[in-house]
C-alpha cells in the first residue's frame, strides 16, 4: 500500500509537469519526491516496530493470567492456616486467662492482644475459602467483602506495631534503670495496646472503600477494579511501608542491638550474672532469644510481603509488560500466604519465650485430655452397669 501511495504522488507529478512547464515541474517533483521518500521511509520503520513491539494489554487481561495459579495458592493455604490459627491462638487466650489469675505482667498483656487479633483474623478465612471454592463469586453481601479486606490489614499491622511493643518491652526487661516503669505497670502497657488498635484501625479505612465489583458478569472479592484504585493503593502502601515496617522493624534491630551489649557487659563485670544472679541471667537471654525470634519473623513473614506489594503496585500503576505484571502477581500471591502465616507463628512465639506460658499450655492440654478421657471413662461405666443389671433381670 505504501508503494501504490508513492506510484499515485509520481503520477500526479507528472500531470503537473504537462501541464506547467518544465521549470516549475521539475522542482514540483523534486519536492514530491522527497515527501515520496519521507512517506516510505516512516511508513516501513512503523510496520518495523510493530512487529518488534506488541500492543498493550489491558491491565485486568495481565492478571487473567495468574488467576488459576493464585486462587490455588490461596486456597491451600487458608485450608492449613485457618484450623491451626483458630486453635493454636484459642489454645493461647485460655493460657493467658490462667495465667493471668496468678499474675499479670506487660508482657503478657501483649501477647494476649496479639492472639487475639490473630484469632479474630481467623474467623475471615473460612469466607475466603467459600469464595474460592465456589469459583471465585462471592455469594456475601458487600459489607462482608469490604471486612474481609479491612481485617486482613488491622491483622497485619496490629501484629507488627505488638511484635514492636514486645521487643521494646523485653529490652527494657533487661536494662535495669527502667524496668520498673514499664514491666510492672501492665495498665499502662494496656493503654499503649489500645492506642495501637485505635491507631491502626483508623489507618485502615480506607481499605473498606474496595467491596464487591462485577467482573464478567461475576461479583468478584478482594480485586481492584481500575487503574485509579492500584495508584490509590500505591499511596497507601508507602504509608504502610513507612510507619507500619520499616519504622518497627528498626526499633526491633535497635532493641536487639541493645540487649546484646548489656548483657555482655555483665558477663565481663566482676560480678558474673551466672554465679550472682542466675534467674536475672535466664530473663535476659529469653529477651534475647525473644526479640531474635520476633526479627526471624519480620524477616519471613513481613519483609518479602511489603517488598513484592511495593513492585507490584509500581507495575499496575506504569506502563510494565505483561511478561514482568504476571510474575510479580503470582509473587505477591506467595509472600501474602506467607504474611498471613504469622498468625501460625506467633503462637510459637508465646510457647519458646515464655516459661509460664509454657506451663499452662502445656497444663490445658492435659486437662483437655483428661477431661476426654473421664468423659470415655464415664461412658465405658455406664455401659458395664447397663450390662450387669440386663443380667440380673435375666
Amino acid at each position: 500500500m505504501i508503494f501504490m501511495l508513492a506510484s499515485d504522488q509520481r503520477s500526479s507529478v507528472r500531470g503537473a509537469e504537462g501541464h506547467g512547464g518544465h521549470g516549475g515541474g521539475a522542482m514540483l517533483c523534486r519536492v514530491c519526491d522527497a515527501q515520496t521518500f519521507v512517506s516510505v521511509s516512516a511508513g516501513l520503520m512503523s510496520m518495523a516496530f510493530s512487529s518488534v513491539i506488541p500492543p498493550d494489554r489491558p491491565t485486568n487481561q495481565c492478571l487473567h493470567n495468574s488467576d488459576t495459579f493464585k486462587y490455588y495458592v490461596y486456597t491451600c493455604t487458608y485450608m492449613v492456616v485457618f484450623p491451626v490459627a483458630f486453635l493454636c491462638n484459642i489454645g493461647a487466650l485460655v493460657a493467658f486467662h490462667r495465667m493471668k489469675k496468678k499474675s499479670t505482667s506487660s508482657c503478657r498483656v501483649v501477647m494476649m492482644n496479639l492472639a487475639i487479633s490473630d484469632w479474630s483474623f481467623s474467623l475471615t478465612l473460612p469466607l475466603r475459602l467459600v469464595y474460592y471454592f465456589h469459583d471465585r463469586s462471592w455469594i456475601f453481601p458487600d459489607w462482608l467483602c469490604r471486612l474481609c479486606t479491612y481485617s486482613f490489614y488491622v491483622n497485619l499491622y496490629s501484629s507488627i506495631l505488638f511484635l514492636t511493643l514486645l521487643s521494646l518491652l523485653r529490652w527494657v526487661a533487661v536494662a535495669k534503670p527502667f524496668k520498673q516503669s514499664f514491666e510492672s505497670k501492665p495498665r499502662q502497657v494496656s493503654l499503649v495496646c489500645l492506642a495501637i488498635w485505635l491507631f491502626v484501625g483508623l489507618a485502615s479505612i480506607p481499605f473498606l472503600s474496595e467491596g464487591v465489583v462485577k467482573r464478567d458478569g461475576v461479583p468478584r472479592c478482594f480485586e481492584t477494579s481500575s487503574h485509579s484504585s492500584w495508584c490509590r493503593i500505591s499511596i497507601l502502601n508507602y504509608i504502610g511501608l513507612v510507619f507500619g515496617f520499616l519504622l518497627p522493624f528498626l526499633t526491633i534491630l535497635f532493641s536487639y542491638l541493645r540487649i546484646v551489649p548489656i548483657l555482655r557487659s555483665h558477663r565481663t563485670e566482676g560480678f558474673t550474672m551466672s554465679t550472682a544472679d542466675p534467674r536475672s541471667r535466664k530473663d535476659g537471654m529469653r529477651s534475647v532469644y525473644l526479640v531474635a525470634m520476633v526479627m526471624v519473623t519480620f524477616l519471613i513473614c513481613f519483609l518479602p510481603y511489603h517488598l513484592i506489594r511495593t513492585l507490584h503496585l509500581h507495575s499496575m500503576c506504569g506502563n510494565w509488560s505483561c511478561g514482568v505484571k504476571v510474575p510479580l502477581q503470582r509473587a505477591v500471591s506467595v509472600t501474602l500466604c506467607m504474611a498471613v502465616s504469622n498468625c501460625v507463628v506467633n503462637p510459637l512465639l508465646y510457647y519458646y519465650s515464655t516459661k509460664s506460658f509454657r506451663d499452662d499450655a502445656q497444663k490445658v492440654g492435659f486437662s483437655c485430655r483428661f477431661s476426654r478421657f473421664s468423659r470415655l471413662g464415664f461412658v465405658r461405666d455406664q455401659a458395664a452397669k447397663e450390662d450387669n443389671r440386663s443380667l440380673s433381670m435375666n
